[in-house]
């Protein structure tokens, strides 16, 4: 009888380590910032460059790069996108289940044929994103990125201050990375690459 109760703790206590081992098991080492579990960055509703009414939902399905950047912006934003470019390329046939999407931080000035023009340049899968002042202004909020207009020498020769950095969506819609800039491709590729292998 002692034996079998022995027999039996020992059981228990093999059963209550598994699922300790499970309950514990660690996330995913991510290159770039773990955003797993924050409760902002949730959905967004603009215009794609060819026109068309998006929000995150459309993306289900594939890991989702989302950049906040302006079209006549001289360096970092062509640079994060040269970058998002590198790293798609080197996914290979795996790029196909990545969606990147550039959002304009300046309306005013990022009409849908100058997005049209701009970003599938990078790579034509790519996509332009824009909305209103309003719709921006709201997105920026959503998202937690800053934002604002610096004055040139002319009224049109402004530039933007902005956020640099990107976030990426797992296939489920959900936030879980911030990147950032200026890193080159294979830490991009090295943190894709993880949210692609997970359901």
């Amino acid at each position: 009888m002692k034996k079998l109760l022995v027999v039996g703790l020992m059981a228990l206590s093999a059963l209550l380590a598994a699922c300790e081992r499970r309950a514990t098991a660690p996330r995913p080492e991510f290159t770039n910032t773990d955003l797993t579990g924050l409760p902002y960055a949730k959905d967004f509703a603009l215009t794609d460059h060819n026109g068309k009414p998006r929000t995150l939902a459309d993306f289900k399905g594939k890991v989702v790069l989302m950049f906040f950047g302006y079209t006549q912006c001289p360096d970092v934003c062509p640079t994060t996108m040269a970058e998002m470019s590198a790293a798609m390329k080197e996914l290979g046939p795996l790029a196909e289940q990545v969606q990147v999407l550039f959002v304009t931080v300046d309306p005013e000035r990022d009409t849908q044929q100058l997005l049209a023009e701009y970003v599938p340049a990078f790579d034509k899968r790519f996509l332009g994103l824009y909305g209103t002042a309003e719709q921006t202004a709201a997105v920026g909020k959503e998202f937690k990125v800053f934002y604002a207009k610096v004055p040139g020498k002319t009224p049109g020769s402004y530039t933007m201050d902005h956020t640099a950095a990107s976030y990426v969506f797992d296939k489920q819609g959900k936030i879980r990375l911030l990147v950032r800039s200026g890193q080159g491709p294979a830490p991009i590729v090295h943190d894709l690459k993880l949210l692609l292998a997970q359901p």
